[in-house]
């Protein structure tokens, strides 16, 4: 074995160790919901290990507090306890904002509507017929009878042009991890994007979606 190899593959065992660790997998689910135009898979399993590992700490934190422990020890798991806090009410509401914004695409669209938890659809429903109400209290029922779909301009559309859809060809800023090799963005016939690892890219949404959903592409 080379001199510096056994350590290499340690640092490299470390770090992957570290980048699958609850805390890290929900920074990057936070920061891919974020950053994405469209409503991503909701992380089901991550968000309820979250919120066993808060109600956790939240009761170590009560626990050392009572029994007088180092202050200095409080407060690092205090921080700690914040800063998950804080990353899961942050992606819960960046989902909740998505949802309210592109409700009615979302709800015709099964693969959207099957991202979403089960609280998550409920929420949708209620915001469908509360924004359907509204629409037809104040504004449709006062119009002529070919402008009062809340989802067509008029009688005359074919497709539902009054629903806002996320903007997938948006460009956003991607790195991988690891080593991806010459990547086709489309197929307009342009060079493939050559993608190195911890490299950042500014690349169209819709042309990396399929290595974001599957994790080999993370979002900033």
């Amino acid at each position: 074995m080379e001199p510096g190899a056994g350590e290499d593959s340690s640092t490299d065992d470390y770090e992957l160790l570290i980048s699958t660790t609850d805390a890290e997998l929900l920074k990057r689910s936070w920061r891919n919901e974020k950053a994405a135009p469209e409503i991503l898979k909701f992380e089901a399993a991550l968000v309820q290990r979250s919120r066993e590992q808060i109600h956790l700490m939240e009761e170590t934190v009560e626990e050392f507090t009572r029994n007088a422990v180092d202050p200095l020890t409080v407060s690092l798991y205090q921080m700690d306890l914040d800063r998950t806090l804080f990353l899961l009410r942050s992606y819960l509401r960046t989902r909740l904002q998505k949802i309210e914004k592109y409700v009615l695409h979302i709800q015709k669209t099964t693969e959207l509507w099957n991202r979403l938890s089960k609280q998550e659809q409920k929420f949708a429903v209620r915001s469908v017929g509360d924004l359907t109400q509204h629409l037809e209290q104040s504004v449709l029922t006062k119009l002529p009878d070919q402008y009062q779909s809340h989802l067509k301009q008029s009688g005359a559309s074919e497709d539902d042009d009054m629903v806002p859809e996320p903007k997938l060809d948006t460009y956003i800023i991607c790195r991988s991890k690891k080593f991806l090799g010459a990547f086709q963005l489309d197929d307009s016939g342009e060079e493939p994007v050559n993608i190195e690892a911890d490299d950042l890219y500014a690349l169209p949404y819709k042309s990396i979606k399929p290595l974001v959903e599957s994790g080999q592409i993370d979002l900033v």
